[in-house]
């Protein structure tokens, strides 16, 4: 097992010329990736950065985030990767549990003036001593450090040397990255190298993933399912990763053909969206969607099969855990799209009850697992780590599961994501899966409303198709005719022109639930105990 910046070097030595990035109409050669990388290591160097230090790398999804994280990896540092979407409060958050001594961004952020916040996080006492500027211009990065513009050149011999001496190797801490922050303010996860490398292999068997292939990944660099597709996956084959900076579905469809790309991954709510903009399209050159980080839903994905010809597919697992099981191009339709596959042997998974007690033999409890695929847990965080293992152990997803007698593993639900009516638990995924198939339905989230009666109400959020028009009763006999539970009915309808969305592309379950609560006259306290 090598270091990936080894690997980038060794395609840059093989192959100078062959394309690792393509963005919109640029592309970034291996030796690109390998001259960026080294630029931005040296960088760090002259600016005193110790060995083991966090760098918080906050840039928009492209190539020069994989770059920066290559860089920190090649400095002996840890890369804090922040999600594109994070706004200030997640920004701040994650500098201050990380200790981040250092921040890598663009010198604007979603309108937010980065010099000007780093100055402030200075004064209110974070160890932030270092704020790097990169402005991408004409194809030229420039760099500026605390203000003053940097030369943006490789090391010279001696910070070659020493960049060879503090290279991390693939058992180390390389990189911090966030929970999706969809209940609050996100924990810091804790990454090796190593994980990702064993993740890669299941990966290239579950998919006869090759070097010929070319991969789109939707989904935003620092987080678990954009590292596998984009930083490690593709690097470790030597293939080319394209890269979407904004999702747009009309965008990423137009993308797949001229790109001719053959993998794609992208969670459930993009390749949903993407249905509609592929009704004229021809995508011959796509044989594989991984998705995942949300319940696959069987009729769109069904959909987009026979749209496509390709095939989807899944890791189930979390950011924390990696994956638990898998589905793969061996598999049939109904365990590819209704489950979450077969678990993985060398994951040993097991299933627990709210008591932490192994119920693995009753086949349903929440998911737990030891294997070479866990990271180290959270950082700094001794309450969020007491709460993700057993007290023996075993490192726990937040969902509930069954598991059958042919090993195949189904999420039926979350631990958190339930919806009480007088009593009753009510699965906000089961409502969400039966809401969006809907035909008018493009996307759905199932919420509480508070109610002073029932204490909560099934709350239905949905984006509509474009152009069409939806009432809770026409959604109420719909779900009736689908056999939908009547407890889980929705007694609420919001349509929004947009549902809120986390930092990884998921739906901002916290957000939303406070909006919802608000519209039903709840207090933000109120939301926070749903």
């Amino acid at each position: 097992m090598r270091p990936l910046a080894e690997v980038i070097r060794e395609h840059a030595a093989v192959a100078p010329d062959a394309d690792a990035f393509a963005v919109g109409e640029e592309t970034l050669t291996w030796r690109g990736y390998a001259e960026r990388s080294d630029a931005l290591g040296a960088a760090f160097l002259r600016a005193g950065t110790p060995v083991g230090e966090r760098v918080a790398v906050l840039l928009p999804d492209g190539a020069t985030v994989h770059a920066a994280f290559v860089a920190t990896e090649k400095a002996g540092l840890v890369a804090v990767g922040i999600g594109p979407r994070a706004g200030a409060a997640e920004i701040r958050h994650l500098i201050e549990r990380s200790g981040a001594c250092a921040l890598l961004s663009e010198a604007s952020h979603r309108g937010l003036d980065t010099a000007a916040m780093a100055k402030t996080l200075r004064a209110d006492g974070l160890p932030l001593r270092h704020h790097f500027t990169l402005d991408e211009a004409a194809g030229v990065i420039h760099l500026a450090r605390d203000g003053a513009e940097q030369p943006f050149t490789g090391p010279d011999a001696g910070e070659r040397a020493e960049l060879a001496r503090r290279q991390l190797a693939p058992d180390d801490l390389f990189l911090l990255n966030s929970t999706s922050g969809t209940t609050g303010l996100p924990k810091c996860v804790t990454h090796d190298q190593a994980r990702w490398n064993h993740f890669h292999h299941l990966a290239v068997a579950a998919a006869d993933l090759g070097p010929d292939d070319i991969f789109l990944s939707a989904l935003p660099a620092p987080f678990g399912f954009g590292l596998w597709t984009a930083h490690f996956t593709p690097t470790l084959l030597g293939a080319p990763t394209v890269l979407l900076p904004n999702f747009d579905a009309a965008e990423l469809v137009r993308t797949i053909e001229r790109r001719r790309v053959s993998v794609l991954a992208a969670v459930s709510t993009q390749f949903i969206l993407m249905l509609d903009a592929l009704e004229d399209a021809k995508v011959p050159s796509l044989r594989v969607l991984f998705t995942g980080g949300e319940a696959v839903p069987y009729e769109r994905a069904a959909a987009f099969e026979d749209r496509t010809g390709a095939r989807v597919l899944q890791f189930y697992g979390s950011n924390e855990t990696g994956a638990l099981s898998c589905t793969t191009l061996r598999d049939s339709r109904d365990v590819r799209l209704r489950t979450a596959g077969h678990i993985l042997p060398e994951m040993n998974v097991r299933l627990f009850d709210g008591e932490g007690k192994d119920v693995t033999r009753s086949g349903r409890g929440q998911p737990g697992c030891r294997g070479p695929l866990t990271s180290r847990g959270y950082w700094d965080d001794a309450k969020a780590n007491a709460a993700l293992y057993t007290d023996d152990g075993w490192m726990l997803t937040g969902d509930l599961a069954e598991l059958d007698e042919d090993g195949v593993l189904r999420v039926v639900g979350r631990t958190a994501d339930v919806i009480i009516r007088g009593g009753k638990n009510i699965s906000a995924p089961v409502v969400e899966a039966a809401v969006v198939s809907h035909p008018d339905v493009a996307l759905a989230a199932a919420v509480p409303a508070p109610d002073a009666v029932f204490g909560e109400r099934v709350c239905a959020v949905v984006e509509l198709h474009e152009g069409r028009h939806l009432t809770l009763d026409a959604l109420v006999a719909h779900l009736r005719e689908a056999g939908l539970s009547v407890e889980s009915l929705p007694e609420h309808l919001v349509v929004m022109d947009e549902i809120p969305r986390a930092s990884g592309g998921k739906i901002a379950k916290g957000q939303l639930r406070r909006e919802i609560a608000a519209r039903f006259g709840a207090t933000e306290d109120d939301a926070k105990k749903t």
